[in-house]
């Protein structure tokens, strides 16, 4: 273990010089070509706009290469930030992004303050918001009700349901324009988040998704905002309606049986989370459509795994899981993993603060040239164990969904419910990619605006 909190130590201080700070024009060159572009394109919800110049000036692309030099000049790291009021530490170490997220959340808190602040707008009592005993119960309900470890959930059989259900709907459209773009992916991908977070009632709730949609827009800038009361209230009152009905098959209704009325775990709070960390799963989904409709070898494996399954039984789709793992190893979701030190803590023969902000950039994790040597490619071996790309994973970091004690502990639901719904999109129609018109399997930009995606849809 690279660290060791003081407070495990032997009497007497262990170390007290610094974790290195960066100078002012490498710390510059942080903010404003890693952490600026990130920002900007929508922390917890994404900006369109935004996303569509970040594609076009491969803005992560340039991100990931600013951190590869400071890889290359300052080794493993960490480094602190020379950031004015605020404690910050890039780490830069294989091994020590491990550790901090093993380390979670003790030494290393998952709630720190800007993840706090942004939260607070939409589920200030959400388990990633919350610290100690509260989120101890927090996660414990929210495993259970997600059935974290199991690839296949014990409600599979209503969810693949409604899933294909959905996913039948938007085929039948896009095959019928010929078209299908993100705004018909999207409609339908929005309306299976809802059935099977709060149950068919809610499908057509579109003042729901209105409210938090726009509380999730403020929470892009966490504390710097004031809270929209009025509208939090609002979306709780719909939330605590849907959890009252407790709609058979939903989560909704598991969560009523597993939580009840709780007052610390607060079940209506835990419910924004579900339906936010969908949203960018819909993403991953479309970009992996994208993946597969450039790579003729890995389509026709996707299919040949498909022909004569039965989709509407539940079941673990390898090969679709795989694509969408990779999406998200391409294109975080989550680009930057944040954790804050609970006390002072040695690392490395040097002291890390209490207090300081610790940030985890996945993408260069993830498409480091100089060690992952695929890493600008889809490989989605890297997720089958397939020879030495799948071994590459157990020598580097690759986290699309965290790891450890903060692991997204809906992780395994995701990919179900995505790789059904890509499942039924394939089963009867051929999708050409439309946009982006060059798109290279073996040489991926940084960048790929899932709001501009668009294919040709034809029957088969």
């Amino acid at each position: 273990m690279p660290f060791t909190p003081h407070s495990d130590a032997p009497v007497g201080p262990v170390a007290t010089e610094l974790v290195p700070r960066l100078g002012l024009a490498d710390t510059l060159r942080v903010a404003l070509g890693v952490v600026a572009p990130t920002l900007a394109q929508g922390v917890i919800a994404r900006r369109p706009r935004v996303v569509a110049l970040a594609e076009r000036l491969d803005l992560d692309g340039r991100a990931v290469a600013t951190v590869q030099g400071l890889h290359r000049r300052h080794g493993n790291g960490p480094v602190r930030l020379a950031i004015p009021g605020r404690r910050v530490a890039l780490v830069l170490g294989p091994d020590d992004v491990h550790a901090v997220l093993a380390g979670s959340p003790d030494p290393f808190a998952l709630a720190n303050r800007e993840k706090r602040g942004a939260l607070g707008q939409f589920q200030p009592h959400g388990v990633l918001a919350s610290h100690g005993a509260a989120r101890a119960r927090r996660r414990e309900v929210n495993e259970r009700v997600l059935d974290t470890p199991h690839p296949v959930h014990r409600l599979a059989p209503s969810l693949v349901a409604t899933v294909r259900e959905e996913a039948r709907a938007v085929a039948r459209r896009a095959g019928s324009s010929g078209r299908l773009d993100w705004p018909t992916f999207s409609a339908g991908w929005r309306r299976t988040v809802r059935r099977v977070v709060l149950g068919d009632a809610a499908a057509d709730d579109e003042a729901l998704q209105g409210d938090l949609d726009a509380l999730r827009s403020r929470a892009n800038w966490s504390y710097l905002l004031p809270r929209d009361r009025t509208r939090r209230d609002r979306l709780r009152r719909r939330l605590a309606a849907h959890l009252e009905r407790a709609e058979d098959g939903s989560l909704a209704g598991l969560l009523a049986a597993t939580a009840g009325g709780d007052a610390e775990v607060d079940p209506v709070d835990q419910i924004p989370q579900w339906l936010f960390a969908f949203d960018p799963a819909g993403m991953a989904a479309i970009r992996a459509l994208a993946l597969l409709a450039v790579d003729p070898a890995e389509r026709a494996r996707v299919r040949a795994d498909l022909t004569g399954a039965d989709l509407d039984a539940p079941q673990e789709l390898r090969r679709l899981r795989a694509a969408v793992l990779e999406s998200v190893r391409l294109w975080p979701t989550t680009p930057m993993i944040l954790r804050e030190t609970t006390r002072d803590t040695e690392w490395g023969g040097a002291c890390l603060p209490a207090g300081t902000a610790v940030a985890v950039y996945a993408p260069f994790f993830h498409r480091d040239g100089d060690t992952l040597g695929v890493a600008d490619r889809f490989a989605p071996g890297l997720w089958l164990g397939d020879g030495p790309v799948g071994d590459a994973r157990t020598t580097w970091p690759l986290v699309p969904f965290s790891e450890g004690p903060g692991v997204c502990p809906g992780q395994n639901l995701v990919l179900l419910a995505t790789s059904t719904f890509l499942a039924t999109l394939l089963e009867h129609h051929e999708h050409a990619l439309a946009h982006p018109r060059r798109l290279d399997p073996a040489h991926l930009p940084g960048v790929i605006s899932p709001f501009r995606v668009r294919f040709r849809t034809t029957a088969v």
